[in-house]
């Protein structure tokens, strides 16, 4: 199993992930976050340091954003891994739990 990062990391990309992944696992783009399936060990830690709460495991994703799973292992091939946390966008906050950003991302 695996955990996913969704649509509310868009625009958001708050990082307290990435500090407390064991195995580096974070992929880095111009406005979100993903997460490599194939180095995920499912170890839970991501999940409840998201202040969006846009990381789900796999058998949890949300109705409607299964695509995620797809988008996550495709991105993570392209992205650059991020291994320290960096400071969240300066509008982070007005983007957090807005609905509808999945257009917005930037690949």
């Amino acid at each position: 199993m695996t955990f996913v990062v969704t649509e509310n990391c868009i625009k958001c990309k708050f990082m307290d992930c990435v500090e407390v992944c064991p195995v580096d696992c974070f992929h880095e783009g111009p406005n979100f976050l993903v997460i490599d399936p194939d180095e995920c060990i499912d170890c839970t830690l991501c999940e409840p340091e998201c202040p969006a709460g846009a990381i789900f495991s796999e058998d949890e994703v949300p109705a409607g954003q299964d695509d995620f799973l797809e988008i996550n292992a495709q991105l993570a091939k392209k992205w650059p891994v991020i291994t320290e946390k960096k400071p969240a966008p300066a509008d982070a906050e007005e983007w957090k739990d807005k609905p509808g950003k999945r257009e917005l991302l930037q690949r």
